[in-house]
């Protein structure tokens, strides 16, 4: 199959890119390195340096007719999300629209419109996108847990504009299933951690200790600690995708461990990893902050066949690991 992946330049979407690849697939990845970085791509991999959003995006999506559309490229920063919510709202809502309307203009002229009930139509015969898989989020779809662990059917509840334009996202992506019949699995990741981890911002707190620790730094906890997250090895989240794209028909899925754990708990799990002796340090707490967040895997496991296979302390391991090659200085200085 022809995959496009968005974001492929990032910390999740590369290593997706990569497994694509090596089942034989022909993979292009579309970043605009706002974040990315193009040593990740793929060398088998082509590369298009293009703004989700931009017409130069939308018009290689029409003429590729690619297959399947992983899309991982999105506003990723919950904060930036709250300081400016038009602005997260047109990369993680607009940016997506580009490319749907762009992958399924056939089989819009094709289908006409939906059924009257808003059940699928037939998939059309045109040419154009037969699959997307979409990175979504668990915790910022959810909210503090009604109960835990949160499962697909827990109450959607978001409180930032992210985790607002992700389900929007995920809705939209409803409406193109049903209106021009291609299937579209959205997998809702938990907190994702691994080698090639971007250090810098909210999202990448392994990354961050790891960093810090390895330096000989005293990164900071924000809080108390006690705040909990699922963490999920990315090697198993590309599983997951592999997962969805083998997966006949359309769904939403966790993916996760279903074990929660507390910042403090990761910090100490990262000091032993690292072998550092850093002492704690907390600043204050982020406004708004979640408390709690862990998902329940139950659902992929019987749909999709996929279950985590990489425990915290193997993972964090492996990360670290990365880590401390990636930031040794080259021979050549």
């Amino acid at each position: 199959m022809h995959c496009l992946v968005t974001g492929g330049a990032g910390f999740i979407g590369s290593h997706v890119a990569d497994a694509l690849l090596e089942r034989g697939h022909t993979v292009d990845v579309l970043d605009n390195l706002s974040t990315g970085r193009r040593e990740k791509v793929p060398d088998a991999a082509a590369f298009y340096e293009l703004d989700i959003r931009s017409d130069t995006a939308a018009a290689l999506v029409a003429a590729r007719d690619y297959d399947v559309l992983v899309h991982h490229a999105a506003q990723m920063d919950v904060r930036r999300s709250v300081a400016d919510p038009a602005f997260d709202a047109a990369v993680n809502i607009g940016g997506l629209l580009n490319l749907l309307e762009a992958g399924t203009a056939g089989a819009a002229a094709e289908n006409g419109t939906a059924s009257e009930n808003g059940a699928p139509t037939e998939k059309s015969s045109a040419q154009g996108l037969q699959k997307v898989i979409f990175a979504s989020t668990g915790g910022a779809i959810y909210g503090e847990p009604a109960y835990t662990p949160q499962d697909t059917a827990h109450p959607r509840r978001p409180v930032s504009p992210y985790g607002v334009a992700k389900l929007a996202g995920e809705k939209y992506l409803r409406y193109y299933r049903a209106e021009r019949g291609v299937d579209v699995v959205a997998l809702r990741y938990a907190n994702v951690y691994g080698p090639r981890q971007n250090p810098h911002g909210e999202a990448g707190v392994v990354a961050i200790f790891a960093r810090e620790m390895l330096r000989g730094g005293r990164p900071v906890i924000y809080g108390d600690g006690t705040q909990t997250r699922d963490y999920v090895y990315v090697g198993d989240v590309v599983r997951a995708n592999l997962a969805a794209l083998d997966y006949e028909g359309s769904g939403v899925f966790n993916v996760g461990t279903g074990r929660e754990t507390s910042v403090n708990a990761l910090f100490r799990r990262m000091r032993a990893a690292v072998g550092a002796d850093v002492p704690e340090r907390h600043g204050p707490a982020k406004a708004g902050e979640q408390q709690r967040s862990v998902l329940g895997v139950e659902g992929t496991q019987e749909q999709l066949g996929w279950a985590p296979q990489v425990p915290l302390e193997k993972g964090l391991a492996r990360t670290v690991d990365w880590f401390r090659e990636a930031l040794v200085p080259s021979a050549e200085g």
